[in-house]
């Protein structure tokens, strides 16, 4: 389905203004104003990234190992809100934070939580900065765009750009969690994060710098390095 084709079934306005908001550079899902996230409506605006379905994707793979049992999972860098969101409607009994630091996010993602009818504690702070809790869980598709990478100037001028760039090559995110988090995670544990298609093997590299853990990187549906796995040995 063609960007306009989207917009006439699903805007609820008046066409016309919309198609004039993207002919001038709008993304259609701002437009729209709402996302299918894994069945899910995620509202979404300048507020916040918009969610790819290589996120999902993420999504899937935490579902295949987490049980529906008394877990403590933690977003961190939930932006929409969608992840949290999916985790915890799948998996109703975990106990599920998410953090931002970002409240203009934060205020829309307790908005999805609400529209999805699931409670999540969300957080304003530093996604870096550990809360003073152990957790069997920590799921993250932080920034992770080098500051001078390629980007397709529809996402660079309406995308929050704290939500997609980060020091040291983007891996500035992936390092400090592993540093911060390593000694606020149960004895059995894993971590999921969604990556750039060539930052699996130091992703890698990194967690085995500051974890005794077992890693695996999977791809994506178009056969790109997406996701790192790790998990406690």
């Amino acid at each position: 389905m063609s960007d306009l084709e989207y917009l006439k079934k699903y805007y609820k306005g008046n066409i016309d203004d919309a198609i004039k908001r993207y002919e001038n550079g709008e993304p259609v899902q701002y437009i729209v104003g709402d996302v299918d996230f894994y069945g899910n409506v995620i509202k979404v605006d300048k507020r916040v990234l918009i969610p790819r379905f290589e996120t999902e994707g993420l999504c899937e793979i935490a579902l295949n190992y987490l049980t529906n049992t008394n877990l403590d999972v933690i977003d961190l860098g939930t932006g929409s809100g969608c992840i949290p969101i999916t985790l915890k409607k799948k998996l109703p009994n975990i106990n599920m934070d998410a953090v931002d630091i970002s409240l203009d996010a934060l205020e829309l993602a307790k908005e999805n939580a609400r529209l999805n009818n699931v409670e999540i504690n969300f957080i304003h702070g530093d996604m870096v900065k550990p809360l003073d809790k152990k957790y069997d869980c920590i799921i993250s598709n932080p920034p992770y765009l080098a500051h001078n990478a390629e980007v397709m100037d529809i996402v660079k001028n309406n995308e929050p750009n704290i939500a997609l760039y980060a020091e040291n090559n983007g891996y500035y995110f992936y390092e400090e969690i592993l540093k911060n988090y390593k000694n606020h995670l149960k004895d059995k544990y894993y971590i999921f994060f969604e990556i750039g298609y060539n930052q699996g093997e130091k992703v890698s590299e990194l967690a085995l710098k500051y974890l005794d853990c077992n890693v695996e990187v999977r791809k994506d549906l178009q056969g790109y390095d997406r996701y790192v796995i790790i998990e406690s040995k």
